[in-house]
């Protein structure tokens, strides 16, 4: 394989998602060096500006299979349907897998108690540090801070800052009551969940806050006005639904109680109830800063908004900087041991890291990537566990597959794929331990039935087994041998010829017939390194990348509105099922970037 050269760029914007995908989400910040912690991405549901191509996928079987999923009540015969949707994913090779999430961050000896989720939640509520003030970088100016709307891995540590829900994870990776007074009680049937709330609850501006609130949230997050990207986890949930379209859920008469009821079971049900677009938001405030509902995320654009959590924005200099200031109406203030948290906005990952290293910060959650091996054997640097999948994602409406049949398409997509070296982007771009993917859905996701998902098993067998470590890897392609080898470039030389395409004598796209394509990302040394990997591997037969990095909140708005050919993706799962990660697919999704069906 031929040597490369990989230019350090300056970031403007990280990822840490991712996130979302939050989160499932996508952040900013994102481990950038890890090569983009980003979790879960933000994508949206739009699409506007882009219209169906002939040579995009039909997408009814899909969208078939996830509602399908959604109420099939045998575990087995849901784990079968959800192969079967994730055969189709990446039947289309649209979804082009990179490697397994893990996280990264470097956190000042002094300050302690600091705990993060396998889905890219950072919790600094019950941190200490000197002088009960922490001053940190978690990513650049936050795309929304109203939980409902945000769908970013930074988004929902912040929302988790400013808002509480009905259930929080707490240091060991469990979910606990937060809101909710203890356990719910829950029916024979599984249908039905009543949530006591804790006594006392208010608001930060001392207002009372109960179960009405959440009812009020929870329908506010259904309701298609509010154009949240993730709606679709009202399906998921399988919440029953009354006759007028609003949600099965009700407050007793004192506010003291909170119902709901399901169409179907949900297992898990309660890592919804801690995912911050189920957190309850202030109906007064939202009403007043939106009379007329046409702008839903309008009360939360400035400091000084109202939240529930241990925490509140007290200062917020777009693009520079915003304060945190603990919230004394917090249900578990006494718990809170820091008065302040500082946050520097920014995506320039050289000044990030200077920042740390001068004092002026205490926590980065992103590290330039040529500092990688310096710091990774330092007692400030951490790695941590994610649950999912940094990966490429072809737009399929894109112009570059005018004139091709859906079939011609996906063969242009997989010889792509086939050439994208991804051993050498985990060793020379990740640099801690990334496993290479050869599955969208990550590695260790569970199935539901007390095993893991990525296993083959008398029902389902992967096309492909391999060896990572010590341990057997399945999936649809061995992800340690793609590249631009000779085998490989025979084999998509093979796939674009079928699709339409004349080469040259050396293996090159002939001038008749060649490909120019665009890959955008957010700005990121670790992005754009990983983003020029494969500028290069494309060339191996002629394919011209060009490389569009922008800015983070440009950037989320042109890959959901499908202003792309090929983007750079992350996301960190919601919640730990495979169906997180499928359900983002469907039409109807506000993180289908794909846009599939649109």
């Amino acid at each position: 394989m031929k040597n490369r050269v990989i230019t350090a760029l300056l970031v403007g914007a990280m990822v840490l998602s991712s996130a979302a995908p939050v989160f499932a989400g996508e952040t900013e910040a994102a481990t950038e060096a890890a090569a983009a912690t980003d979790e879960t991405e933000s994508a949206t549901e739009g699409a506007a500006s882009t219209k169906s191509s002939a040579a995009a996928p039909d997408w009814d079987e899909y969208n078939s299979l996830i509602n399908q999923i959604y109420s099939e009540t045998d575990m087995k015969a849901r784990k079968a349907l959800m192969h079967k949707a994730e055969d189709l994913l990446m039947d289309t090779g649209a979804i082009v897998p990179l490697y397994f999430y893990n996280d990264i961050y470097m956190l000042n000896k002094d300050c302690t108690g600091l705990y993060a989720n396998l889905f890219g939640f950072k919790y600094f509520a019950y941190m200490s540090a000197p002088n009960n003030e922490l001053n940190a970088n978690l990513a650049s100016e936050p795309d929304h801070l109203d939980p409902a709307l945000n769908s970013t891995v930074d988004g929902a540590c912040l929302a988790i800052l400013n808002f509480a829900g009905l259930y929080a994870y707490d240091k060991d990776n469990k979910l606990v009551p937060e809101l909710a007074d203890g356990e719910p009680q829950e029916s024979e049937d599984g249908l039905t969940y009543t949530f006591k709330m804790k006594p006392g609850l208010k608001w930060s501006d001392g207002d009372t806050l109960d179960a009405n609130d959440v009812v009020y949230s929870w329908n506010r997050l259904a309701n298609p006005d509010t154009a949240a990207d993730y709606s679709y986890l009202i399906d998921s949930m399988n919440l029953a639904k009354k006759d007028d379209g609003t949600l099965d859920i009700e407050a007793s008469d004192d506010g003291s109680t909170f119902t709901v009821h399901l169409a179907k079971p949900c297992a898990y049900f309660l890592d919804l109830c801690a995912f911050p677009a189920f957190f309850p938001v202030p109906q007064q405030a939202i009403e007043k800063a939106d009379p007329d509902g046409k702008n839903p995320g309008a009360w939360a654009l400035e400091a000084g908004f109202v939240g529930s959590g241990p925490f509140t924005l007290t200062s917020w200099t777009h693009n520079q900087s915003m304060t945190y200031e603990k919230n004394p109406n917090y249900w578990n203030a006494d718990a809170v041991s820091l008065n302040k948290i500082n946050f520097m906005l920014s995506a320039d990952d050289t000044a990030i890291y200077n920042a740390y290293k001068d004092g002026s910060l205490q926590f980065i959650d992103t590290v330039p990537n040529d500092e990688i091996p310096n710091v990774i054997n330092n007692d400030d640097f951490y790695i941590i566990p994610n649950l999912g999948t940094y990966y490429a994602c072809f737009n399929v409406n894109s112009s570059l597959f005018d004139g091709k049949t859906p079939e011609q398409a996906a063969e242009m997509r997989k010889a792509f794929s086939l050439l994208i070296d991804r051993q050498w982007i985990v060793d020379s771009v990740g640099q801690t331990g990334q496993e290479p993917a050869g599955t969208f859905i990550p590695d260790g996701m569970a199935d539901g039935m007390g095993g893991v998902f990525d296993t083959n098993d008398d029902d389902y067998t992967y096309p492909v087994t391999w060896k990572f470590g010590d341990k057997d890897a399945v999936g649809y392609f061995d992800p340690s041998t793609t590249g631009p080898t000779d085998d490989n470039i025979a084999e998509a030389r093979k796939l674009l010829e079928d699709a339409g395409y004349e080469f040259t004598d050396d293996n090159k796209l002939s001038d008749s017939t060649p490909i120019n394509i665009e890959y955008l990302t957010n700005d990121g040394t670790a992005h754009v390194a990983v983003a020029q990997s494969m500028q290069q591997d494309l060339a191996a037969i002629g394919i011209n990348m060009t490389i569009n990095s922008e800015e983070w909140n440009v950037f989320l708005n042109d890959r959901k509105n499908g202003n792309f050919d090929f983007a750079r993706e992350g996301w960190l799962a919601d919640y730990n099922d495979p169906i997180n990660m499928l359900e983002m697919w469907q039409t109807s999704s506000g993180n289908n970037d794909a846009q599939f069906g649109r």
